[in-house]
């Protein structure tokens, strides 16, 4: 992992632990619950806003690769702490094929079970964490901000599982 930029004091989830388990609700308002998909692997990605130049990217290049995870049998959640509704029309927008989170209330409480709340700002920094499919953190990284991602990361972890 590069670093977190939490001021949670909560360390992210390393390779070998149990996945901190949420419930959020979707762009249509239905509940998510990360232990509700266990029999299934889950990449989880956390980004700091909607709208946003480098998030709009990375999600944009997610949505265009997602054929590779859904090949894998890999279920994406897409994080933040947008509102509903502004993911909503973000995902209208761009088109993304997979579900966008709202850590909007309690603000950013799964974030911080991952580690990766930035509370001076009041959003999440970039994590990702593969999930498998018994709920074991497989794979994670956390790069600080304006720090890009890299889809071969992504990759990689989906093809090891």
């Amino acid at each position: 992992m590069n670093q977190t930029t939490s001021t949670e004091d909560v360390a992210a989830p390393v390779v070998g632990d149990l996945a901190p388990d949420f419930e959020l609700k979707d762009t249509h308002g239905t509940p998510v619950r990360l232990s509700a998909l266990r029999g299934t692997p889950v990449l989880v990605v956390f980004y700091p806003f909607a709208f946003s130049g480098i998030c709009t990217g990375e999600l944009c290049e997610l949505r265009d690769n997602l054929s590779s995870l859904e090949t894998a049998g890999v279920r994406l959640l897409a994080i933040s702490c947008d509102a509903m509704y502004s993911l909503k029309a973000w995902s209208e927008q761009e088109g993304f094929g997979f579900d966008l989170l709202s850590d909007f209330w309690p603000h950013g409480e799964a974030a911080r079970a991952y580690g990766v709340f930035d509370a001076e700002r009041g959003r999440s920094v970039r994590g990702s964490f593969l999930v498998d499919a018994e709920g074991v953190v497989r794979w994670a990284v956390v790069n600080g901000s304006g720090e890009r991602r890299d889809l071969s990361g992504y990759l990689e972890a989906v093809a090891a599982l």
